[in-house]
């Protein structure tokens, strides 16, 4: 490109202040033509270096190399394989399987170094390792399951998503100028088929738990996650979201950026979505921050994921004032996918290997692409009413109960009395029974004036339950079981309402007293029934025998005291003292032995002592004491002194054994031996 300047020499001032109407840049024509020209030419060139670069079939090569380090996925993605193994973790309740472990590892070393044959040893330890990990993680508590879904080396979404899809291709940006890296979105393929993945993506170790910020998702990434799925809805893409995560991210800044609004207008817009939604908890899934990208159809667990309103350690901290307790909020919280399914919140459970689904990650990435399609075909056959409907009504479900249905409680708490075991009496056993206790009340009567302590009561009582037992089973055999239980519901109404029994009533107990005869002789039963009913009725009678024989031996025994307190007073100086004193206790006007005075107590006590038959009325005494003071062992000891100093005072004591044995009856227990005295006195 060529550039010129002209320049003017040998122009007067008067000449350049003329009219330049017919001049070049204010100079007259007519000095141009008288002027001298020179001209200047500058060269200009631009130059740009070309290098050569790899061109890209932007996003996918026509035909990547399914050999490339890594996998195709990874090589084309940001996400690669950990340079390094993650180092194995060790949990808690596991240490007794690492014992194990280091047992077979020693054996197999000193195999190799000594040379000899341990074979039958390590095979041993092997069967027993594996039986003990069958026998645990068939076991898992609530919360241990808490420790397996937060395992570090658990796969992650991606590590998911790259073993189940052929192609995937990430998508990335809320459309507000950020992208939380803590939820992924994207495309990928499975069997030929376009899905929309979104998911929480925890760290594989620090460094990427720090970018990833732990699972832990700001508004941002709620909202990328939103215009994904509107933008899948559009396209007809399904969705499946993978859940794992302890929650949203609750700092300030993420409030300021509307943490709450931002959850909420995912909850409303997941229900409007026309596509199906398949949402996986893999993890953990903790409160809104799951429950965000989780408003699916269709919502599956791995076996040893927990899905939680708060965590057992906040539930904990809440209830019991100590996160020491979370092993007992697991288990009321009732997170793990066995009890959610329980409740219907979540609607399967992936099989996960045992140790976890970080001791086989492929295997469990399998087992997800097996749920996925599984469901997908299900879900696919519904037209986009049914689906909108079909997870509206999972929802709605949710914590619903209706009143009035009968419900089992859980524990159950029986009412009714225990039944007592009655032994049943083989009827020759019962036959000798009978008789013995026939022959002993007959010997009673004749001679002993005290009755002797027969099992008669008892007999009877068990003898009652089983001819009940028997008449029930009868009842079953001949079938009026159902037909006596209404009459008798009938019987108790009509006593309830205190009313006269219905004559109708009255008939139908004697039609089914009938029919019951009847029928009775049929009875499997009716030979024992009608055995022990004979000998219940004998035993009957000796019970009316022995209870005549005991009122008989009362009154003769009654009789037999008159006459011994009769020949006690016949001395005629006794009978004297004995009517003043009688006369001397009338007039005191006492209505029990502890309202006499000292020194009436004293005559009659002198009195006793005086008799001339003491023995015999020592005797009636003790008989006496021993029925009343049969409860207590300290007035027993005391009677038994009582009986010890009397013999020793002789039919005439002297002073000192007189006062001995007055001041122990009054000052030790003279109410009850002196309501004894004057009952026998009065008799």
């Amino acid at each position: 490109m060529a550039a010129s300047s002209a320049s003017l020499s040998g122009a007067s001032a008067s000449d350049l202040l003329r009219s330049s109407t017919s001049g070049f840049n204010g100079v007259p024509l007519r000095t141009l033509g008288k002027g001298k020209l020179v001209l200047k030419r500058r060269d200009f060139t631009v130059a740009a270096k070309l290098r050569k670069v790899k061109k890209h079939e932007y996003p996918w090569p026509a035909n990547p190399d399914p050999n490339v380090k890594g996998g195709v996925l990874s090589h084309l993605s940001l996400f690669k394989p950990l340079k390094e193994k993650p180092k194995p973790v060790t949990l808690d309740f596991e240490k007794p399987l690492v014992d194990l472990q280091k047992k077979i590892i020693d054996v197999q070393k000193m195999a190799n170094e000594t040379g000899l044959d341990f074979s039958d040893q390590i095979l041993s330890l092997e069967n027993k390792y594996q039986q003990a990990l069958k026998d645990l993680y068939t076991h898992l508590t609530p919360i241990q399951r808490v420790n397996i879904a937060r395992h570090p080396n658990r796969p992650t979404f991606l590590d998911h998503v790259f073993n189940i899809t052929e192609k995937f291709v990430e998508l990335h940006g809320d459309r507000a100028g950020y992208d939380d890296p803590a939820i992924v979105t994207g495309l990928g393929t499975i069997d030929g088929r376009s899905y929309m993945f979104i998911g929480h993506q925890k760290g594989r170790n620090t460094k990427e738990n720090i970018q990833r910020n732990f699972g832990m998702p700001t508004p941002h990434g709620y909202r990328k996650a939103l215009r994904l799925m509107e933008y899948a809805d559009h396209h007809g893409f399904p969705i499946v979201t993978f859940i794992d995560t302890p929650g949203a991210y609750a700092d300030l800044k993420s409030e300021e950026l509307g943490q709450g609004e931002a959850i909420a207008h995912n909850l409303r817009s997941m229900f409007g979505l026309k596509v199906p939604v398949i949402s996986i908890v893999i993890g953990e899934g903790g409160s809104g921050g799951a429950l965000a990208i989780g408003c699916a159809n269709k919502l599956l667990m791995l076996e040893n994921a927990v899905f939680y309103v708060a965590s057992p350690e906040a539930c904990a901290a809440i209830l019991w004032k100590t996160a020491k307790a979370s092993p007992k909020a697991a288990e009321k919280l009732k997170i793990t996918a066995t009890e959610l399914c329980k409740l219907q919140i979540a609607d399967g459970v992936i099989p996960e290997p045992l140790g976890g689904a970080h001791a086989d990650p492929e295997w469990t990435s399998q087992q997800i692409k097996k749920a996925i399609k599984e469901t997908m075909d299900e879900l696919t056959k519904m037209n986009t009413e049914e689906l909108l409907k079909h997870r509206m009504l999972k929802f709605r479900k949710i914590g619903g109960f209706q009143e009035g249905i009968p419900i089992d409680p859980k524990r159950k708490a029986n009412m009714k009395k225990r039944d007592l075991s009655i032994a049943k009496i083989p009827d020759a056993e019962l036959e000798v029974e009978v008789e013995k206790l026939k022959q002993q009340v007959l010997e009673a009567k004749e001679s002993s004036p005290v009755p002797p302590k027969l099992d008669l009561d008892e007999m009877l009582k068990q003898l009652a339950r089983e001819v009940g037992l028997e008449y029930s089973e009868a009842v079953k055999a001949t079938g009026l079981t159902d037909s006596l239980l209404k009459l008798r519901e009938e019987v108790s109404k009509a006593n309830a309402d205190s009313q006269i029994v219905d004559p109708l009533l009255k008939d139908k107990i004697e039609k089914l007293r009938v029919e019951f005869e009847q029928q009775l002789r049929a009875a499997p039963n009716y030979g024992r029934l009608q055995n022990k009913f004979k000998y219940l009725s004998e035993l009957c009678k000796v019970k009316l025998l022995s209870d005549a024989n005991k009122d008989n031996q009362a009154v003769t025994f009654k009789q037999e005291l008159e006459k011994k307190v009769d020949n006690a007073l016949s001395d005629p100086k006794i009978r004297e003292t004995f009517e003043a004193l009688k006369a001397e206790i009338k007039g005191a006007g006492a209505s029990s032995a502890s309202d006499l005075d000292d020194e009436l107590k004293k005559k009659i006590v002198g009195f006793m002592i005086e008799l001339k038959e003491v023995k015999e009325v020592k005797e009636v005494i003790e008989n006496q004491i021993e029925s009343l003071v049969n409860s207590s062992d300290d007035i027993k000891s005391k009677i038994l002194q009582l009986k010890l100093e009397l013999p020793k005072a002789g039919e005439t004591p002297d002073s000192e054994s007189n006062n001995r044995i007055g001041d122990f009856i009054f000052k030790k227990s003279s109410k009850i031996i002196m309501a004894i005295l004057l009952r026998d006195m009065f008799w």
